[in-house]
């Protein structure tokens, strides 16, 4: 595998006003959408990405142009919905991409829609993301301002409309049928699947939704081509990846990387973690944001990608790789994180609205060194009742930091709980909200 040489969706950063439109052109911005929309077919962009091995980098990793082709036939309109809600805990690349070089995700959403056959795209953004949410408007009316988008777009009678819509911070509009009902102006919550969103999305009309990660892929997909960018990566995993990279390492922050590199490389390699603060050991990672099952220093080796993390026994998930050493109790954590699910959760269906309480009343007893003799069965039965009968993921991701403490590290219970005192260990020095989750 060659070393990455040239960024896909960090690309650029090191240019001078990049974000600004005429900067931006200068480097070869939107010549990939001025040859799409002249010279090629939707038919054709679609066939590229599909060729490509494109991956949702949302955290379902789903092939990107295998889902634009459920798309049912001649059904108009259709929307293209660009989720940036990124509410994952540990997640901060999207804010990054936005921030940096909007124009990028611009143009990916422009091609994405070309490609789909739509006239109407929607950027879905984090309501904390205030500033980010100017970039983008400010972005847009520059590209409307260059005829880039709006009407007979460079000529050529493609149309296309651009929004940016801000959320009102709830972790559940990341969930793609929820952020559906938010952009409708209803309260944010999952609808019922089937219907999928490509057959009745938006307004009941044939939708996509992809990441912002996602769509930022497409321009140098489509401009330098399928071979250029399947020589990065694997075969499954072609492409590459942008690790939010946080917790106990020296240097926290944003690396793409190809898929297929160890895990290790990402937390010890100078120019990425440059390795564990005070040298301490890695008790805990977890590779895809806090839904994602954790792993132990036993499995440093394993590569970053959809198949190597998955063999662990994990799932990439949205690229948040969380590292945390032995000071982190695995009480307090699961404690924190589910924590964190009950606020977010919803309240649609019974077994999270419930279980997501039940699950953070005990862990904050045992927590507090007031732990029952029975409280570790009572919490296996609380999240063994959740798992598989949720209404949507986040029922299903409040069940992974228990399940995982218990299974890792079910010493650290029972002395909790034997001991009658909660452990003395530092507070957790990591986000577990997002700070900058297809």
């Amino acid at each position: 595998m060659p070393p990455l040489t040239e960024h896909i969706v960090l690309r650029d950063l090191d240019i001078p006003n990049i974000r600004d439109f005429d900067v931006y052109l200068q480097h070869g911005g939107y010549e990939a959408f001025r040859s799409a929309v002249t010279e090629k077919t939707p038919a054709e962009i679609i066939g590229m990405v599909k060729d490509a091995g494109l991956r949702g980098r949302g955290g379902a990793g789903f092939p990107t142009g295998v889902k634009w082709g459920f798309l049912p036939k001649d059904v108009f309109p259709r929307y293209l919905l660009c989720n940036c809600d990124e509410s994952e805990p540990g997640t901060f690349n999207n804010h990054q991409i936005i921030d940096r070089n909007p124009h990028q995700l611009i143009e990916g959403i422009a091609l994405s829609a070309y490609a789909v056959e739509c006239h109407t795209a929607y950027i879905y953004i984090r309501g904390e993301f205030a500033a980010a949410a100017r970039t983008l408007d400010a972005a847009i009316q520059n590209a409307y301002a260059k005829g880039f988008l709006g009407k007979n777009i460079l000529g050529t009678g493609y149309d296309l409309d651009v929004f940016v819509h801000r959320g009102a911070g709830a972790y559940i509009c990341g969930e793609e049928t929820a952020l559906m009902e938010s952009l409708e102006g209803k309260i944010g919550q999952p609808r019922l699947k089937p219907p999928f969103p490509a057959v009745a999305g938006l307004y009941a009309k044939p939708t996509i939704i992809n990441n912002v990660e996602t769509l930022a892929n497409v321009p140098m997909i489509i401009g330098k081509g399928v071979q250029w960018y399947r020589q990065f990566g694997t075969e499954k995993s072609p492409g590459t990846k942008a690790f939010s990279l946080s917790g106990h390492v020296n240097n926290p922050g944003n690396y793409e990387l190809p898929f297929g590199l160890p895990l290790r490389e990402l937390i010890y390699a100078p120019e990425y973690g440059g390795g564990m603060r005070g040298d301490r050991p890695v008790k805990i990672v977890i590779p895809g944001g806090a839904s994602a099952p954790w792993l132990t220093a036993d499995k440093l080796d394993i590569t970053l990608d959809y198949e190597g993390v998955a063999a662990a026994g994990s799932m990439l998930g949205s690229g948040a790789v969380i590292v945390l050493d032995e000071t982190v109790s695995a009480v307090e954590l699961a404690y924190k994180m589910d924590e964190f699910f009950k606020h977010e959760s919803c309240g649609k269906c019974t077994p999270c609205r419930e279980g997501t309480w039940y699950l953070t009343k005990v862990l904050h007893r045992v927590s507090t060194g007031h732990g029952h003799a029975n409280d570790i069965p009572l919490l296996h039965d609380v999240y063994n009742q959740m798992a598989g009968n949720c209404f949507c993921l986040l029922g299903e991701s409040a069940v992974s930091p228990i399940r995982s403490a218990l299974k890792l590290f079910p010493e650290e219970f029972e002395a909790a709980i034997r001991n009658g005192t909660p452990r003395q260990a530092p507070r957790l020095a990591i986000p577990l909200v997002a700070v900058a989750a297809d």
